[in-house]
């Protein structure tokens, strides 16, 4: 067999970055499904999308900070790559027009040159959390104030395989803010998410509830992300 015959072409491959959301009527499916309800979504646009290669090909795409299920957010980001250039424009177009109810691209850029994965660009989240029926500002705010002061705050995270104690204020980048409206508090925080771990916005909901006395109806919080940030920058604008 002839050598040339036997040497691999690269394949030219384009990577586009995208925002999108996940809104109230999908907030419950797990990120599984809504990586599946995208995915589906592109080929249904028939974007020339590229699959990896060997025995069992997959889309090539890739998200940043995987959301928790019941969490809505404003700002989920992926990367996918095509092997055609088509301009932002036509694939925003065709991939819009084919995302389901729930999930809708507000950017997209194609990236040039080298790039940092999502995965590895990703270090802070930012989340607001609406908590009704907290009754009594004052005991809220000194609650919150409790927690800001705290040098340290633990949270027992249970699975089926494993119960650890995860310290939170390591995680947490600057304080807690409360805003309060008839009786709701609004409480926003920053998250660092860090290669050896994170906290999730509704465990330090329940520090806050269980160990500073946050009155309200912590299984009635509504948890929204506002954004992901990579190096202080958004992840949209991360090269």
């Amino acid at each position: 067999m002839d050598e040339a015959k036997e040497k691999k072409i690269p394949r030219t491959l384009y990577t586009y970055r995208g925002e999108v959301t996940k809104e109230e009527g999908i907030r419950y499916i797990s990120h599984l499904d809504y990586a599946d309800m995208i995915q589906r979504a592109i080929c249904r646009a028939k974007l020339p999308a590229a699959y990896s290669e060997g025995f069992n090909p997959h889309l090539k795409i890739a998200f940043a900070s995987a959301l928790a299920v019941g969490v809505t957010s404003e700002a989920e980001y992926m990367d996918f790559e095509l092997t055609e250039a088509l301009s932002v424009e036509e694939v925003s177009a065709r991939l819009a027009a084919k995302l389901p109810d729930g999930v809708k691209l507000s950017r997209l850029r194609l990236l040039k040159g080298r790039h940092q994965a999502l995965m590895a660009a990703v270090d802070q989240a930012d989340y607001e959390i609406t908590l009704p029926g907290c009754g009594d500002e004052d005991a809220a705010r000194r609650a919150v104030e409790s927690f800001n002061e705290a040098e340290e705050c633990w949270y027992r995270r249970s699975s089926p395989k494993k119960t650890r104690d995860i310290e939170v204020k390591q995680y947490m980048k600057g304080d807690v803010t409360i805003a309060w409206a008839a009786g709701t508090a609004r409480l926003r925080m920053a998250i660092r998410i860090t290669p050896t771990g994170s906290v999730k916005p509704g465990e330090v909901l329940s520090v806050l509830c269980d160990a500073f006395a946050l009155p309200g109806d912590a299984p009635m919080a509504a948890i929204h992300r506002r954004a992901l940030w990579g190096g202080g920058r958004s992840l949209m604008d991360a090269d």
